[in-house]
């Protein structure tokens, strides 16, 4: 059952009803930034890579990391790391190496190919950001203020993950 069909069961009141609204417009969030990325990219003719690819490239930028690394920095949040680095590595986008220490490691980066989607990405967020001041969409202390609550959410859920009550 979906976070929308279960907002429709529960009393529209106290905090059950602000957590579940909180978990829909993240979720529809996240769907959305990956829809004006791809109108983004179709607008400009880059039809062979996705939005979760360019928000991959985009998040990784000028680091050099393991797979593993990417979801634990954030970087990634898809289920399929090891399909979508494979490829972007055979479209030419990322540079992959094994890790000398550990074998079993690869190492990845971009490569010119990839760094220019990454700019195309850069260049769309910062356009959202001009507009969304010059509409006065919202201010920066309210953003500070909404990034803040997102990140005592994160860290709930975090430690409910680790340490399961």
């Amino acid at each position: 059952m979906s976070i929308h069909a279960s907002m429709g069961k529960k009393p529209g009141h106290g905090v059950m009803a602000g957590y579940l609204e909180t978990l829909a417009l993240v979720e529809r969030l996240h769907r959305l930034l990956l829809d004006v990325i791809k109108d983004e990219f179709e607008r400009v003719g880059i039809i062979e890579i996705n939005a979760v690819q360019a928000l991959l490239l985009f998040n990784i930028g000028d680091n050099e990391v393991t797979a593993g690394e990417l979801k634990s920095r954030g970087y990634y949040q898809g289920s399929n790391v090891s399909y979508n680095l494979k490829k972007l590595v055979d479209m030419g986008y990322m540079h992959h190496q094994r890790c000398e220490i550990d074998r079993r490691s690869v190492r990845v980066r971009l490569t010119a190919r990839g760094r220019e989607i990454r700019d195309l990405v850069d260049t769309l967020f910062e356009r959202h950001a001009e507009g969304i001041e010059s509409r006065k969409v919202i201010d920066l202390e309210e953003m500070e203020s909404i990034n803040t609550a997102l990140r005592r959410i994160e860290r709930f859920w975090t430690d409910q993950i680790r340490y399961i009550y």
